[in-house]
């Protein structure tokens, strides 16, 4: 009994003392003059009325709190104290201007227990830079034109399984049909690989990409002490990849390593690049730049986040520019109006320079990606003391810095009627009167998002093949307001999304 009654003491004394020290934590920024809601404890800023919600909506809420007000807010996530920027300006000093001193992400990566998490995304520091200039060539304009055709053929054998498909049933889950479509792309271009997933839902690389999206190897708590505790995390040996990932995607890259080396085959790809730096083509250039030579396991955490990054990015975004024009068919029809006038000039056939002709479809893909950014916030980490041009506020080195880009693509000060989907917003004469931190799909920067030319081309190719082939219409199972998925990263619909597909007779 008196075991139990010391344990019971011990116990509240230890709750109690982390109890007072997130009240502590939580007048973080009441000190130093920064607005912020209330947060809860132990939650912070991350739970209202008891009830757990997406990211973007406690964003949201804090934005349309405080924007117009400042040029900052506070929140906290469980005792850590962030800081969301609302001026455009300062988002503009902190992205570009005055990227040194923001050029992290403050993302956790364990590359010792955990090397897949250790990519590009994540990297900090010399290292993040020099391996960004390394990888930048990928996606020039020349490498696109190349790839262009693999792609192509990739959309042909989407047809075909989507005409299969149209033969017993007209309603379709378009998103994990696009999924599978860009599964095998990413394959295709990246690794060299037929992944098949369009003939097989069931194929590894589809079963893993869905994994590594949608099942999380830590549960909230633990990501939580991940998030607070970054640095004892990595000396506990503790991981965010679960081991199935790990394991699939370190066996992938070892047997296309071993072979496009034994084979000496060269297809002027990614992994291509990967390789040269993993046996040090540049020499004394990688050695002086700190980068060195790759191990395997850094290229399979560069080709592991640029398939993820790849297939669910692109996906989503195209299953939102189907479903805004299911609900708006004249410009659906618009679309197809272009799509046939531009390949009308190009005797019928779909090339790259047709692809860059067709403005309206670009248009289109750049407002779904403004009313459904797959990235709803940006994340940058102050990396020393930080004045803020005209003020007297100092960011504290080592603040997470968190940049909305929902909440300010949904801002009606910026975006009139912003709910409204409407891609003549991106004709060049409305981008010029906006503000350029107005937009941030891809991010800004140097720290931008490194795969957008290749995001982009196979967002059209797939747009302009589904729209010249089929028509596409809401259907019972179309939710007219659509919920987000609280399992995955990026902002995606909830339970994938349907939609009514017609064949009609191709332009």
């Amino acid at each position: 009994m008196a075991i139990l009654v010391a344990f019971c003491s011990i116990l509240v004394t230890i709750l109690t003392s982390v109890y007072v020290l997130f009240k502590i934590q939580y007048r973080y920024w009441a000190k130093r003059g920064v607005p912020c809601l209330e947060p809860i404890f132990p939650f912070g800023s991350l739970r209202r009325n008891g009830k757990r919600r997406p990211i973007k909506d406690t964003l949201d809420e804090t934005y349309r709190e405080f924007s117009g007000k400042g040029p900052l807010a506070g929140l906290y996530f469980f005792s850590n104290a962030v800081l969301m920027v609302l001026d455009l300006d300062l988002i503009h000093n902190i992205l570009v201007r005055d990227f040194n001193k923001f050029h992290d992400r403050g993302i956790f990566y364990n590359e010792r227990d955990d090397p897949l998490s250790a990519n590009l995304l994540s990297l900090e520091g010399r290292k993040w830079k020099a391996l960004r200039s390394k990888l930048t060539p990928t996606f020039t304009s020349g490498k696109m034109k190349f790839m262009y055709p693999t792609i192509l053929g990739v959309m042909d054998r989407f047809d075909q399984t989507l005409r299969e498909i149209l033969k017993t049933q007209t309603d379709v889950e378009i998103k994990e049909l696009l999924a599978r479509f860009t599964t095998d792309v990413i394959g295709t271009c990246a690794f060299g690989i037929e992944c098949n997933s369009l003939k097989d839902p069931n194929t590894e690389f589809r079963k893993v990409g869905r994994t590594a999206f949608e099942k999380n190897r830590n549960g909230l708590l633990g990501r939580a002490f991940i998030t607070q505790f970054p640095e004892l995390s990595r000396k506990l040996g503790l991981k965010t990849t679960r081991d199935d990932v790990h394991n699939f995607f370190m066996k992938v890259v070892r047997e296309t390593v071993e072979f496009r080396e034994t084979n000496n085959v060269r297809r002027n790809d990614f992994m291509d690049i990967l390789i040269q730096l993993k046996n040090g083509s540049n020499g004394s250039e990688d050695a002086k730049d700190g980068l060195g030579k790759l191990s395997l396991e850094e290229i399979a955490a560069q080709a592991f986040i640029f398939f993820l990054a790849g297939f669910e990015t692109s996906s989503t975004n195209m299953t939102y520019s189907l479903y805004e024009l299911a609900m708006n068919t004249e410009m659906q029809e618009k679309a197809r109006r272009e799509i046939s006038d531009v390949l009308a000039k190009h005797a019928g056939e779909f090339t790259y320079d047709a692809m860059s002709e067709m403005t309206y479809i670009d248009h289109i893909i750049t407002e779904s990606l403004r009313k459904y950014p797959p990235a709803s916030l940006l994340i940058r980490k102050c990396n020393c003391d930080y004045q803020i041009p005209n003020s007297d506020r100092i960011i504290e080195k080592g603040t997470r810095v968190l940049i909305p880009a929902y909440s300010i693509h949904r801002d009606p000060d910026i975006w009139p009627d912003p709910e409204v989907f409407d891609p003549e917003r991106f004709a060049p004469e409305q981008v010029k009167e906006r503000h350029p931190m107005a937009f941030l799909g891809f991010g800004d920067g140097p720290r931008n998002c490194i795969g957008a030319r290749f995001g982009q081309m196979q967002s059209r190719i797939g747009l302009v093949s589904l729209l010249r082939n089929y028509r596409f219409e809401i259907c019972d199972k179309t939710p007219t307001v659509l919920e987000y998925s609280m399992t995955t990263p990026i902002l995606t619909p909830k339970g994938g999304l349907w939609l009514k597909v017609e064949a009609i007779e191709q332009l």
